[in-house]
């Protein structure tokens, strides 16, 4: 295995040599993914851009419209902001359950979004907080929705001369929860087989004026379930409703049968983990 390796002291630099190697070339920040896929062979880049050197780019800001996060912010990181431990937690928990101590120590949350596993777990959350992603290439900066962003296992809507530069996302309102769950053989260091994010707000007597439930490792990206939080408004929040909305987002994901589990299975998670959410993000709204 034979590259070179790039380390650009600016943006610039580092978008001008994503375009000079182009599909030869890959960006590389922690590597714990890239690193990976390189020994086993998967990847043979001719050339590494470092973004190392961008210390723009790995830092947590609140601004008038929610929250911005570089996309060299580690998990590590993420995980002890104190808003995503607290307000958001489930992106707290998502980012805690990143490999080990030494591997959230160094991955970054813009390497879980821009390698698009399915099972990514950090970018469940994200995508029940209606994430946008900042892009900035050769022919200029650009933001779209992280679920247009995402294209399929391994695909993006990125260009191989653009860097992911901010994932942003807006705050939440008063009253509301979040929950983070994953099924795994373990909590940790394991690759899901099923995740879930949920995100509840409660308005006027108790009802439910915003609801979003994400799913991971159940379809060819991770996903939204529309139909199922569409039932979810208005309503009172219940367990009995919880189980109804939990079954129809089972029918809402596409699973798969692999070495980790059966598409049935899968389904069955789905189910249980999502009424288990839906349930912990009242709790949560309650502890306010």
């Amino acid at each position: 295995m034979s590259f070179a390796l790039h380390e650009p002291s600016s943006l610039s630099d580092a978008i001008e040599l994503g375009a000079r190697f182009g599909a030869e070339g890959r960006f590389i920040a922690g590597g714990t993914d890239l690193v990976i896929q390189m020994n086993r062979k998967r990847l043979a880049p001719r050339a590494l851009v470092s973004l190392s050197r961008l210390p723009d780019l790995s830092s947590i800001e609140l601004c008038p419209s929610g929250y911005s996060i570089g996309a060299l912010t580690t998990h590590k990181t993420i995980e002890r902001y104190p808003a995503f431990r607290n307000r958001i937690a489930m992106l707290g928990a998502a980012s805690q359950v990143v490999g080990g101590h030494q591997v959230r120590n160094i991955a970054t949350i813009g390497g879980n979004v821009v390698n698009a596993s399915p099972a990514a777990d950090a970018v469940v959350p994200l995508l029940a907080l209606d994430a946008e992603v900042d892009l900035a290439g050769a022919a200029g900066k650009r933001s779209l929705a992280l679920s247009q962003f995402l294209r399929g296992p391994g695909k993006t809507d990125r260009s191989s001369d653009e860097v992911l530069t901010h994932i942003r996302f807006k705050d939440l309102p008063p009253n509301s929860g979040t929950a983070f769950l994953k099924a795994g053989r373990r909590k940790a260091m394991e690759i899901s087989i099923v995740c879930v994010a949920a995100k509840l707000t409660l308005g006027a007597h108790g009802l439910i004026s915003g609801a979003a439930i994400a799913l991971g490792a159940v379809g060819a990206t991770a996903l939204r379930c529309p139909q199922a939080e569409a039932l979810l408004m208005g309503q009172r929040a219940r367990p009995e409703l919880f189980g109804e909305i939990a079954r129809c987002a089972a029918t809402e994901c596409t699973p798969i049968s692999d070495v980790r589990a059966s598409a049935n299975y899968r389904g069955i998670m789905v189910a249980a983990l999502v009424e288990r959410a839906l349930v912990r993000c009242v709790e949560a709204v309650e502890e306010v």
